[in-house]
Formats: structure tokens, C-alpha cells, sequence
């Protein structure tokens, strides 16, 4: 039976597989995180412990609680679980749209996702959100306009619509019946990743 890894290799190996989950190079994390990339890779290669401080700056970089990184894989699998009464809702100015927000917290200035209920009748008004944002509609039940500046387009059930939300957009129920419908806010620097990955300059 193999020994158990010791707490220094536990997480050289937690830190590597992090950074490879981001996509980031040595230099990546050396850039994000402010630790020199030699001493990241000693870390990874297990030849040397690092410091707290060193290791805060790695922890934050990679959105880890400390003590999950000394854990390694030893950590628990579940991250967060709420009930709920813990899930926010918010209510649109007419009363008739509800937004449930699902996505997590730590990551509401990249991704934005939310449970939406629209009644008849019922319009979902928003302001621009920063430059290059996409907003991704995908309508479960009903069917929904939603208008961009002075575009407009009907988006029905198993429908997903992409579009613009760095300028005013609303979401309207014209139908007699109850709509639902997943919306993911992808922010700027989502959607500017995206373009690169795709090609795009």
C-alpha cells in the first residue's frame, strides 16, 4: 500500500492542477498571483515549502481556500450548497418578472446566472452591463421578446438567444402564460477570453 502523500507534495500537485484547470502558464500564475515563476515551479516539483505569504498570494490567484490547497485531494468535493430560503431573489420594477440568482457569488463580476419566471405581461428592464458583455437566454417554458436598443426578437421554448447586453436590453412575456427561462450574463472579460480562444483578435 502506497504511504500517504506528505502536505508539501499533497500540494505541489493541488497547485499544478489548478493552474492547469485555469489555462495558465507558469508565467500566467507568476503574473496573476506576484510569485516569481521559478519559485512556483520549485513548489510544483515539491523542492521547497513555500512561505504563508507565498502561499496566500497562490491561494487567492487560484480562488482556493488555503486550507483546501493543503488538503489536496483529500479536500471535500462539495464547495457550497444552499437552500431556498439561501438562493436571493430579485423582483422587477412591474412586479411580474423574478430573477433567482443561481450562479456563485465569487464569480459575479465574470459570470452572472440566473432562474427567471416572467408572468404575462410581465417586462424584465436592464441597464448596460460593461462593454463586450453577452447575454445568453435560453427559454424553457412560453416564449419571450427581447428587445436590444431598437432591435427586437422572439425567442420561444428550446430556444437559446445570444446577444449584445452592453447596451439597454428588456425581456417582455406578450403570451397569456407563465415563461421561464436560464439567463447567463457573460462580462467582459468572459467574452474577451472567448475571442481569443476562438481566433478573434
Amino acid at each position: 500500500m502506497a504511504e500517504p502523500l506528505d502536505v508539501t507534495e499533497k500540494l505541489g500537485k493541488t497547485i499544478r492542477r489548478l493552474r492547469r484547470a485555469y489555462n495558465y502558464s507558469l508565467g500566467d500564475l507568476s503574473e496573476q498571483s506576484g510569485v516569481a515563476k521559478s519559485i512556483i515551479s520549485q513548489i510544483e516539483k515539491n523542492e521547497t515549502n513555500p512561505t504563508l505569504g507565498t502561499l496566500f498570494k497562490l491561494a487567492r490567484a487560484l480562488n482556493s481556500p488555503i486550507e483546501d490547497m493543503l488538503r489536496g485531494e483529500d479536500a471535500p468535493a462539495l464547495v457550497e450548497k444552499l437552500g431556498p430560503a439561501g438562493t436571493p431573489l430579485l423582483v422587477s420594477d412591474d412586479g411580474r418578472c423574478r430573477l433567482r440568482i443561481i450562479g456563485w457569488i465569487r464569480t459575479v463580476e465574470l459570470v452572472q446566472w440566473y432562474y427567471m419566471e416572467a408572468d404575462p405581461g410581465g417586462t424584465l428592464e436592464s441597464e448596460p452591463h460593461p462593454s463586450g458583455s453577452i447575454e445568453n437566454l435560453t427559454v424553457l417554458q412560453g416564449a419571450v421578446s427581447v428587445m436590444v436598443g431598437e432591435e427586437q426578437f422572439r425567442v420561444n421554448a428550446g430556444e437559446t438567444a445570444r446577444y449584445c447586453a452592453d447596451r439597454p436590453h428588456r425581456v417582455l412575456n406578450h403570451g397569456d402564460t407563465l415563461a421561464t427561462a436560464l439567463m447567463v450574463n457573460l462580462l467582459a472579460p468572459v467574452t474577451a477570453a472567448g475571442h481569443t480562444l476562438d481566433g478573434v483578435v
